[in-house]
């Protein structure tokens, strides 16, 4: 088990080496970032001695090293646009995207597990077969248009919710959340919605064929010729064993859900790391680009860390074949 960990350890530092190559060639090569810095008045001389300063005068493997050591650091350096440090910009930013990543994360675990076991045990029920065409809606519509859809039915039609913003927010610390005011619970429910309707379909879909397949394994056919109720079977053995797939689907849709939440809080003008990054995109910011590659990068890489090493805790099967392997 220790060899497997380091095994995955390493393999997320290369995966890191390499991410952090593709972003300083994004900061190194597209563009100049004086131009970015400067109005057209500078003259030459502040054009260069600002060169230097930015060490862009160095050769490119002493520039690596240098970005490398910093953004090991989680230092990234000057916004051209805000002109304060990125990691400021993105802290103040985390809270909010990963609040909303985490309520959709939630939605979408709670009713996807939900409507994919009872699809699966009332398969020819009405509400089930309501159920699919809802996960058919969700796989195939774009997530802008639901939220367009949501903001015109319940912001502008029945005037339930505000369609933008992240209303009122308690700061605890340097965290800030909405979960505890009205006004940023309302605003929070549409963004959640939208972003985690897609991985509430896909989990409900796995959640419904992993049970039909679990359903007929022996094991089950043993626990009833036992005479096992059919709540135990269903929740005490089924669901067990459907739930282990699902362990690395949602971890690894949470960090899908972090770096596609820049759509959703484009439409909602949520004030998370998204927008922030779109602004960027807008503005040719280019460090704020790179550092927000880099910080999805690393969350996908310790979540994915993180699911392969539950994944091996809860499985015997594949706890034994990493045993054997090592």
């Amino acid at each position: 088990m220790l060899a497997f960990t380091l095994r995955r350890i390493v393999q997320a530092i290369a995966v890191m080496f390499a991410v952090g190559i593709i972003a300083f060639s994004m900061f190194r090569f597209a563009g100049d970032p004086v131009n970015q810095m400067v109005g057209q008045d500078t003259t030459i001389a502040e054009r260069e001695a600002i060169r230097r300063s930015l060490g862009l005068d160095d050769p490119v493997i002493l520039q690596f090293s240098h970005y490398a050591a910093n953004a090991a650091q989680f230092k990234f350096g000057i916004s051209y646009q805000f002109r304060l440090p990125v990691t400021d910009l993105l802290i103040e930013r985390m809270p909010a995207t990963l609040e909303l990543a985490i309520c959709a994360t939630v939605f979408a675990m709670v009713f996807g597990i939900l409507m994919g076991v009872y699809s699966a045990l009332k398969r020819d029920t009405v509400l089930a077969k309501l159920f699919q065409a809802v996960s058919l809606v969700g796989i195939s519509l774009p997530t802008f248009l639901i939220g367009i859809l949501l903001i015109y039915l319940f912001a502008v039609t029945l005037g339930w919710l505000p369609s933008f913003g992240r209303g009122e927010v308690v700061k605890l610390g340097w965290w800030t959340t909405g979960l505890l005011t009205l006004s940023g619970l309302k605003a929070l429910i549409m963004p959640s919605i939208t972003l985690g309707l897609f991985q509430m379909t896909l989990i409900m879909r796995l959640v419904r064929a992993e049970m039909l397949e679990v359903l007929r394994t022996d094991y089950i056919r043993f626990a009833r010729a036992r005479g096992l109720t059919t709540r135990a079977i269903h929740f005490g053995h089924a669901l067990k064993n459907t739930l282990i797939p699902v362990i690395t689907v949602a971890g690894l849709q949470f960090g899908s859900v972090i770096a596609f939440s820049i759509i959703t809080e484009t439409v909602f003008q949520w004030p998370g790391m998204g927008l922030l990054f779109v602004q960027a995109v807008q503005n040719v910011d280019i460090p704020i680009m790179a550092a927000y590659l880099l910080m999805v990068s690393l969350i996908f890489v310790t979540i994915n860390l993180v699911v392969d090493i539950l994944y091996t805790v809860v499985d015997p099967r594949l706890r034994a074949t990493v045993g054997r392997a090592a």
